[in-house]
């Protein structure tokens, strides 16, 4: 199966556009039933070029006795039924519709409710970041995903940001790369200690983590800048923090450099969904300008003794929300097939949640195919390692810059990730693509039948 992924106004107020997608070769269209805040190209639409999406929403029909605590918005700048009417459209042509659900990514939601996002070692909030610790974050996903099932009846449902989100974050006149953190520094910055999580992990981590962000000793070598895979959510280069409207790719995660996608060490080192463990205190934090030579080469490095239990304690955080949800759609519509856009590195946070054991319970589970072939295929194999009989890996396959549009060059990405276990291929994005680019996609898929 392929999947062309769309907002819902890239098909409300456009009558050619379910014809445009069907067009491409894909049997279904991933459509956002709930989205976070983004500045969308819409080179198709008859109507307008840029729309501005100030906050994140839920594109059916709020109704309040739907909702607990959270309560998600309405868009203003489409209407409140927007899927509703643009999934009616894309099955006149004989498209199947898949609900793209984004989960923890919810800025709006966090700076309404400040008590339930992820803070970092120093209590800094990350207001875009829910964090999964929180039972009223729980709770609003689970209504979340019982909505979107019941009302919006789709044939597939899509899970992502599945898990906590994270350090990086690509806002609006970002600021960050200028501090020179390193990978391993941004999933540093990422683990949460939130009042609910911090309790969970051993005696010290915090102070541990402190230590490994601000120790830089004068000898160490310049650390590499933290690269876009340290949390999939990137933090935007220099140049990209100037006062000038972002492009359409800016409005999405950026696609990694070749040095970013190398896997990391903690990758090969699988997560038991376990707690913490009891025992005598951990080693405290290193003493300051002796913690170490140069930047930390992986987390675990920098964690030292505390790596396992901390760990497991963020696997465990993915694994929960992720069974909570699966259990609730099976309930709500027990036939719906459920993909999950899942990353095999235990330290993985953002939009591809950490997924180191598997998921038996999923039907299909998505890797992030956006940066260096070599590391995508490395990822896509992990996954299939981890596959039951039955379950599929599908490729989400970037279709935008710095990706060339030129369909011999995206035909060989296709027969790459095929080669290493993907038998789907969710192409982002159908919306912000240009024709031209639209045009590459199809003739790839083309060139792979």
């Amino acid at each position: 199966m392929n999947v062309a992924y769309v907002y819902p106004w890239d098909v409300v107020g456009d009558p050619a556009a379910p014809e445009r997608l069907a067009s491409l070769g894909v049997e279904a269209v991933a459509l956002a039933a709930s989205y976070h805040a983004t500045r969308a190209a819409t080179p198709h639409h008859p109507a307008h070029r840029v729309l501005d999406v100030p906050h994140a929403a839920f594109y059916l029909p709020v109704r309040s006795s739907a909702w607990g605590r959270l309560v998600p918005r309405s868009p203003s700048w489409t209407t409140p039924d927007a899927y509703l009417q643009a999934s009616e459209a894309l099955r006149a042509v004989g498209l199947q519709v898949h609900a793209w659900t984004v989960l923890t990514h919810n800025s709006v939601l966090g700076r309404e409710h400040p008590d339930v996002v992820v803070r970092n070692a120093f209590r800094d909030p990350y207001p875009h970041a829910l964090c999964p610790s929180s039972p009223d974050v729980v709770d609003y996903c689970r209504r979340l995903v019982r909505e979107i099932l019941e009302v919006g009846r789709p044939d597939a449902l899509i899970l992502e940001s599945c898990g906590p989100m994270g350090y990086g974050h690509q806002s609006i006149h970002e600021k960050t790369a200028g501090a020179d953190w390193t990978g391993v520094d941004g999933d540093l910055l990422s683990l949460c200690f939130c009042t609910a999580c911090a309790p969970r992990y051993p005696a010290g981590t915090r102070e541990r983590v402190r230590a490994a962000i601000d120790d830089t000793p004068a000898n160490a070598a310049p650390p590499r800048p933290m690269t876009p895979e340290a949390t999939q959510d990137r933090a935007p280069t220099p140049e990209a923090t100037q006062d000038r409207a972002p492009t359409p790719e800016a409005t999405k995660d950026r696609a990694p450099t070749p040095e970013a996608t190398q896997d990391r060490s903690s990758t090969s080192k699988v997560a038991q969904d376990r707690p913490p463990a009891s025992g005598p205190a951990p080693a405290g934090p290193p003493a300051p300008g002796t913690a170490h030579d140069a930047p930390f080469g992986s987390v675990e490095e920098a964690l030292g003794p505390l790596a396992a239990d901390v760990r497991a304690q963020r696997v465990s955080l993915s694994t929960s929300l992720r069974q909570t949800l699966i259990s609730t759609a099976r309930e709500a519509a027990p036939d719906v097939p459920i993909t999950i856009h899942a990353n095999p590195d235990p330290w993985a946070t953002g939009a591809f949640a950490a997924l180191p054991n598997g998921e038996p319970e999923a039907d299909v589970l998505v890797a992030n195919c956006w940066g260096d072939p070599a590391t995508d295929t490395t990822r896509l194999t992990k996954l299939l390692e981890l596959c039951r009989p039955g379950q599929r890996v599908g490729a989400y396959v970037l279709g935008l810059p710095p990706r060339p549009a030129d369909p011999e060059a995206q035909a060989e990405l296709l027969r790459a990730y095929a080669e290493a276990g993907a038998s789907e291929f969710h192409l982002y994005h159908a919306g912000l693509a240009s024709p031209r680019r639209l045009s590459a996609m199809k003739q790839a898929l083309r060139l792979i039948n």
